[in-house]
């Protein structure tokens, strides 16, 4: 939101303690009606005239979320010039009901945006594949790339789920995944969310159903999952779908497994500041990663060869 947007937004808030304060009459006040709807008008104008500042491509991000790596690594491989707008945990949900990742474009006086990882997928494919050719064929959707995505995707949302359901009893581990140490997040946001950690905590209690039950039922869909993935590369493949050649399935893959193995390259080093090193994770966690490490070494060797090579 620009400057000017920020102000006229004041100003609405603060027209009816106008009213109000000053008992302004009717008329008055239809004046006032007319002079915001005037306002809103001019600034319309100015955005045609005068269109504020901002980068051709922005992502707004989380720090440590997997898949805003998932659509953060995949502009870094097209060698894009993007700007990264980080945001602290998950205010923008709470506030806005907007979640990350949401990628904003800029053509001409227009701005666009795209929220959720495939979707934002999907808009650098159709604008670049013509653009930078074979450099961008790794997003290419095809019918079983899009399908090992859509199952990838629900395996992170479990991550997220498992995640929770260790470090939410932990408020400094919470915090720090969330970014508070993070230069990259708006000091405000900083402030606000130690603050405001205990709304925070019920309300994503609530929204995964956080329970002892609930953690078994994710450990379960997410180790099947990974079982799945061990015994496709059990062949030898270096791509999960086949072939030697990464593609963006590959990229998902270790973008939302960075959730649970934490390379120490996540975000190209980008969001070192929220990474929790393994010696951070509790007991619990420690006990499920090393099963999940023992079990499934060629989907983590994938992950490790993937952030070793490409970031």
């Amino acid at each position: 939101m620009s400057t000017r947007q920020l102000v006229y937004l004041g100003f609405l808030l603060a027209l009816p303690v106008i009213v109000a304060y000053y008992g302004v009459s009717v008329p008055g006040a239809i004046a006032l009606v007319l002079l915001a709807l005037l306002w809103r008008w001019a600034i319309s104008i100015s955005g045609l005239l005068r269109p504020p500042k901002s980068p051709e491509l922005e992502l707004e991000t989380i720090t440590i979320s997997h898949f805003a790596e998932k659509a953060r690594w995949c502009m870094d491989r097209l060698g894009l010039d993007y700007s990264e707008r980080a945001s602290c945990g998950i205010l923008g949900v709470l506030f806005t009901g907007r979640t990350v990742p949401r990628l904003r474009m800029k053509t001409g006086v227009v701005r666009s945006e795209i929220g959720n990882s495939p979707e934002i997928l999907r808009y650098l494919w159709g604008r670049y594949a013509h653009e930078l050719g074979d450099a961008a064929a790794f997003l290419e959707p095809t019918a079983e790339r899009v399908e090992m995505e859509q199952r990838i995707d629900r395996y992170g949302t479990h991550l997220q789920a498992w995640v929770y359901s260790h470090i939410l009893d932990h408020r400094e581990l919470a915090l720090q995944a969330w970014g508070v140490r993070s230069r990259a997040v708006p000091a405000w946001q900083r402030a606000l969310l130690p603050i405001l950690y205990p709304v925070v905590r019920v309300f994503l209690r609530k929204l995964f159903r956080l329970d002892d039950a609930q953690h078994q039922r994710v450990v379960e869909k997410i180790e099947a999952f990974l079982a799945d993935i061990e015994s496709r590369l059990d062949d030898g493949r270096r791509s999960i779908l086949g072939g030697d050649d990464t593609n963006y399935v590959d990229i998902t893959f270790a973008a939302i497994s960075s959730l649970w193995l934490q390379p120490e390259n996540f975000a190209a080093g980008r969001a070192a500041d929220a990474r929790i090193d393994r010696s951070q994770y509790t007991v619990r966690m420690g006990v499920d990663v090393e099963r999940w490490s023992d079990r499934y070494p060629l989907a983590v060797a994938l992950v490790e060869r993937l952030y070793r090579e490409e970031r």
